[in-house]
């Protein structure tokens, strides 16, 4: 005899955003009932896989398939003008060349802006501050698929 209640039941769900380990925004998967009536849906994470709902998530895709696209372009006409880029940074230092201080995303950021290139201290990946001399390559998240790399070039304060 098979206990109908603790069936592993299943149901088709359209995801709205990005859920990690289930999919990415706009696919339809397939999770236990329980998991979308108790967190998915009510937390706005997804929603039942209708028939008028695939449909508009088919609208949905394509219009967001444009923006996308659109972004993208932007941000490669970005990478373009930043591909050379190099940043020249002074500072004190200490023995072995080490800085005393450390250039900072926010750095790096301020010193972008002078040079008329607006970019948000967040996409600037520096895993670490500088602190030390020499060139750095720095890379900048201007799109998930676009993601140019400048120079920052540290050099001793005399």
């Amino acid at each position: 005899m098979v206990d109908t209640a603790r069936e592993n039941v299943t149901m088709e769900v359209i995801l709205r955003e990005d859920v990690d380990h289930l999919g990415r925004i706009g696919e339809i998967v397939r999770v236990k009932n329980g998991y979308a009536r108790n967190y998915l849906i009510p937390y706005g994470k997804a929603y039942p896989a209708t028939e008028g709902n695939k449909r508009q998530v088919g609208f949905e895709h394509a219009r967001r398939a444009e923006r996308l696209a659109f972004e993208k372009g932007e941000a490669e006409a970005f990478a373009a003008r930043l591909a050379d880029v190099t940043l020249a940074f002074t500072a004190k230092t200490g023995d072995g060349d080490r800085l005393f201080g450390s250039i900072t995303t926010a750095d790096i950021a301020n010193k972008l802006a002078e040079a008329g290139h607006q970019v948000d201290k967040r996409h600037i990946e520096l895993h670490e501050p500088i602190k030390t001399l020499g060139e750095h390559h720095v890379g900048i998240r201007l799109h998930m698929d676009v993601k140019p790399k400048i120079l920052v070039t540290v050099t001793k304060e005399s």
